[in-house]
């Protein structure tokens, strides 16, 4: 058999939809296992830790361990680790707004969390802004923090309805600060280096499976990956002919895909 190809994976709208699994994704994921291929779950979700994730997938039906998932959170605080490193710094300082998966992998990453002149402000995605939290981000960034932001999401959904997400909190920051935020999520290909980095892969062997012509697909093609649009997810497939790029393939679902 020819060598497996390696797979990056979107979460929501691909291998989910809220809480159910899409149909077939059991399928998907156990053929990648068959065939020895390498694959990473990603999602721009930074709220919820990889092992979070893993609890949610297995309570859909996909045995996905926490080694197999990548967030915007984890992707943020590596950077973080590398700007530290680069420094010669032993140890960093960040103001932070976001929930757990947030905080926990920033902390991992030789950073302390302080609102006290730190080296950077971490914008990521809570249930409920703060707007005490967020004038003081606003403060500290014009004061001459760097500002990073998770993902550059404007809006995240609910069981209500759309909600504000970190591109939205982020737009209100940088129009306050006067600073234009880093985004480290999809689509910035600095994510998925960090991803095939943490496989151990070439991106010339890698395909990225998303639902989102605006951040999977596109940051596919600028990695240099094959892309597969997924149609159970947010995009149509009359959705994709608008954008001045094109998936490789488009399928109906991660069911259709044989790896």
């Amino acid at each position: 058999m020819d060598k497996p190809k390696n797979f990056l994976i979107d979460m929501d709208g691909v291998l989910v939809k809220g809480h159910a699994m899409v149909p077939g994704a059991d399928g998907f994921i156990a053929r990648l296992k068959e065939r020895g291929a390498e694959f990473l779950v990603l999602s721009n979700n930074p709220m919820y830790t990889a092992g979070d994730l893993s609890h949610r997938l297995q309570n859909s039906g996909l045995d996905i361990p926490a080694e197999r998932i990548e967030t915007s959170a984890l992707a943020t605080a590596r950077f973080l680790q590398s700007q530290r490193l680069a420094l010669g710094k032993a140890q960093g300082t960040a103001f932070v707004i976001g929930e757990s998966g947030l905080t926990e992998a920033i902390h991992a990453a030789g950073y302390v969390i302080t609102d006290h002149d730190p080296d950077y402000v971490v914008l990521g995605e809570t249930r409920y802004y703060n707007l005490e939290l967020v004038t003081r981000a606003i403060r500290l960034v014009a004061a001459g923090a760097h500002f990073v932001a998770t993902n550059p999401d404007p809006v995240g959904p609910s069981e209500a309805g759309v909600v504000p997400a970190c591109g939205a909190m982020a737009a209100l920051i940088e129009r306050a600060s006067g600073k234009s935020p880093f985004f480290v999520g999809k689509p910035n290909p600095l994510m998925m280096r960090t991803a095939l980095n943490y496989l151990g892969v070439h991106s010339e062997e890698t395909v990225m499976v998303g639902d989102r012509m605006d951040t999977d697909i596109v940051a596919g093609i600028e990695s240099g990956m094959d892309t597969i649009l997924v149609l159970s997810g947010v995009t149509r497939r009359e959705d994709a002919v608008r954008f001045p790029y094109q998936p490789g393939r488009i399928v109906p679902s991660v069911a259709d895909i044989q790896p």
